[in-house]
């Protein structure tokens, strides 16, 4: 019988195997919770308020279980998975919130007697969700999609079969009809048929920009809504009038959180000419200092989600070295049990080099030498991604002139790392993918907005 595999990164270990589900036990899942939707999407904002109330509730209350489980299937540290889980019912209590104000019907003054529009729900909605945030990537779509009055199918990852399943009962724990959230165990050949099934009403992806094409192009076929969230190579500009400690912290928090395997982590440092060597020194002196170990413990650095994912990493330094970058820091494999490997700097990036045009997905900075502010922010915007970007200066009208009009992304900061936020919209542009989650953007993209007109 086919199935997955959990296992653990820091040990290689199998933790658990699951069965996956046949094409017959799929359909059977889909027709279920079409049946679902139909009573569900009549529920009030209320009633569906007080169960997200409650799933926000359990997932405090278990943290640290739920966490402990996240740090042995993907890696990351335990403190990273505890905060990780509290966001999670952060966004379910935002939206258990505000659903009501953003989903109020909204008058409209034209010619008619009575105009409006009014926001229902689509119906069934498939999410295809990446390992790197187990739980957050997956409730940042839920919470929004299903307080609409939606029910959501989920795809995770395939390296984290563990967190799907644990989700699934937490909805179901807080008392949301059978159903409401379900997780599908599948491969990824699975997803084109289910996304074709007609009771699917839309999809939503977090992933590469080989899955965003993939899933696209299957929506767009089947004339169904997506919202892609994919790769990102955020650039972050240290202009020569930056607090430089604070800079420094704040680019390696970025570049370094979740082993480096974050969309919106810093990935390319573009820093001016005036102040390069003081970022430099302090930037490498600072990033050295961090340390790798069991996640379980009191360390930087869990290791990578998987081998495969670490060995495509060095593959990509070793390739940028060979055209020329120079490693001032890692740059190699730990002899170690794991998927570890070391926090490194690369220098003298240039076009044609992985590490200046691919996202490289681990603990890897790429630092560039600026003449000035315009040569920086050519930089910044020279890459095919556009999800987040970042700014360090002391004059802030000029840090929000730059953000605002001059950098190509779809969250633009100013002297602090980019990060995801419930109450602000979330998504990029270019290669980044298209569509918005989170805030009121977010719960807006997946329901039908119908214009209501009586004379």
């Amino acid at each position: 019988m086919p199935s997955i595999e959990s296992i653990n990164p820091f040990t290689l270990e199998v933790i658990s195997k699951f069965k996956l589900h046949t094409n017959q036990e799929v359909r059977e899942i889909l027709d279920q919770a079409e049946h679902s939707f139909q009573e569900f999407k009549n529920t009030s904002i209320a009633y569906r308020a007080e169960r997200m109330l409650k799933v926000a509730s359990i997932l405090i209350d278990k943290k640290e279980k739920y966490a402990k489980m996240i740090t042995e299937e993907m890696g990351k540290t335990f403190s990273s998975a505890i905060a990780e889980v509290e966001k999670c019912a952060w966004v379910c209590q935002y939206y258990a919130e505000h659903a009501s104000d953003f989903l109020a019907s909204q008058p409209i003054k034209t010619d008619a007697q009575k105009s409006m529009v009014v926001y229902r729900p689509l119906g069934v909605l498939l999410a295809v969700m990446p390992w790197n945030y187990p739980f957050w990537q997956v409730f940042r779509f839920a919470a929004p999609s299903i307080m609409a009055g939606n029910v959501a199918v989920l795809k995770h990852a395939s390296n984290v079969p563990q967190s799907a399943l644990f989700i699934e009962d937490v909805f179901r724990e807080a008392g949301f009809p059978s159903f409401t959230f379900t997780t599908l165990l599948i491969k990824n050949t699975q997803v084109q048929s289910i996304i074709e099934n007609p009771i699917v009403k839309a999809v939503s992806l977090t992933g590469s920009e080989k899955a965003g094409v993939a899933v696209a192009s299957i929506a767009g076929k089947n004339i169904k809504p997506s919202v892609l969230e994919l790769g990102g190579s955020d650039p972050y500009i240290v202009l020569h009038d930056a607090d430089i400690p604070h800079a420094v912290e704040q680019c390696i928090t970025s570049r370094l959180l979740n082993a480096g395997q974050s969309c919106i982590g810093a990935k390319r440092f573009i820093i001016v000419k005036e102040v390069y060597d003081q970022f430099l020194e302090l930037f490498r002196d600072r990033m050295s200092t961090y340390t790798i170990g069991d996640p379980m413990s009191h360390v930087d650095l869990g290791p990578m989600a998987r081998i495969d994912l670490r060995d495509e990493v060095h593959r990509q330094v070793c390739k940028s070295k060979e055209l020329g970058a120079k490693v001032i820091l890692g740059g190699e494999i730990p002899d170690l049990v794991g998927a570890f490997y070391y926090p490194t700097i690369l220098t003298d990036v240039q076009p044609g080099m992985p590490a200046y045009s691919e996202e490289i997905f681990g603990p890897v900075a790429s630092v560039f030498k600026a003449e000035n502010e315009e040569e920086a922010i050519q930089i910044a915007n020279d890459s095919s991604f556009g999800l987040g970007a970042c700014i360090f200066t002391e004059d802030i009208e000029r840090g929000e002139y730059i953000a605002t009009f001059n950098l190509d992304a779809g969250a633009c900061f100013v002297n602090q790392f980019v990060k995801s936020d419930p109450r602000l919209p979330f998504g990029g542009i270019k290669t980044s993918g298209f569509g918005r989650e989170l805030s009121k953007n977010g719960i807006h993209e997946f329901v039908n907005i119908k214009t209501i007109y009586i004379k």
